[in-house]
């Protein structure tokens, strides 16, 4: 129980990476807390924060709060970490995972899904790591881990998709400024990426429905290597740009192959590798 007392606050734990997320860590003891907008089911969305929760609290010991959040909202941010730490006492771990996507081109994507993108993955991403600061810093072994990709300047991931790209790098760039900023108190902050596509809501919906999900990986493994991430010394284990794969090989695990969704499909890269 490698994460028995510690709390973990998930944004975006409803369903895809965030929920994997979740159940890993609260099998390993870990108390939960699922912060995401989703309460009423939706007709291409799997889930909610309670269907989540009710899966969450079926695995390990600790307890799952479940709390209706819209990052885009300063004011339900600090509701949200008032409550966790009403009923927790605390903050270990925060996982920014919550994200929105569009890839569109420049002259093809409206100023509305624009914002969207830039008050989720960036500012959304911003708030939500100042206002667990205070509490992480008084935990034992204190982490934020942001679901973003190293990065990578290659310009062509720039012209593709070029509000999107902004957004994802914004993410990647607070994991970058505050793992240099939160060293004295030896907050660990490191940002992760899987190799490949990852079976998820967006991937079926947004990117290529049924014939790129079977190309793609589970959550699972993010979860796993973020398992792996999290349990590290936060003294020294910050400031990186974490694959799925880099993390698990060093951990001992080289065969990927449980973890495709279908493993006679080539697998597809993911964006910005």
């Amino acid at each position: 129980m490698e994460f028995r007392d510690k709390t973990i606050l998930v944004t975006g734990g409803s369903r895809g990476i965030g929920k994997a997320i979740a159940l890993r860590l609260a099998r390993e003891g870990a108390n939960i807390v699922i912060a995401a907008k989703t309460v009423e089911p939706q007709p291409n969305l799997e889930g909610t924060i309670y269907t989540a929760a009710e899966e969450i609290d079926k695995v390990g010991p600790g307890a799952v709060l479940p709390v209706q959040t819209d990052i885009r909202h300063h004011e339900e941010i600090l509701r949200l970490v008032e409550k966790t730490v009403d009923r927790f006492g605390g903050i270990d771990v925060l996982i920014n995972n919550a994200s929105a996507i569009n890839l569109s081109v420049t002259e093809a994507l409206e100023p509305k899904r624009f914002d969207l993108m830039q008050n989720i993955n960036v500012r959304g991403t911003f708030l939500m790591s100042q206002a667990c600061i205070p509490h992480l810093k008084k935990a034992a072994n204190p982490h934020i881990l942001n679901l973003s990709p190293p990065l990578n300047m290659d310009p062509k991931w720039f012209s593709r998709h070029l509000g999107y790209t902004m957004s994802k790098y914004g993410m990647s760039m607070v994991a970058l400024g505050l793992a240099e900023e939160l060293k004295p108190w030896h907050i660990a902050v490191n940002a992760l990426w899987p190799m490949t596509t990852i079976a998820t809501a967006a991937v079926q919906n947004i990117l290529g429905g049924d014939a790129l999900i079977r190309r793609s990986r589970k959550p699972e493994i993010v979860a796993d290597a973020a398992f792996y991430i999290l349990k590290s010394p936060s003294a020294v284990c910050t400031g990186n740009f974490f694959s799925d794969e880099e993390v698990l090989q060093k951990n001992g695990i080289t065969d990927f192959t449980p973890y495709a969704v279908d493993p006679d499909q080539d697998l597809m890269p993911d964006l910005f590798l």
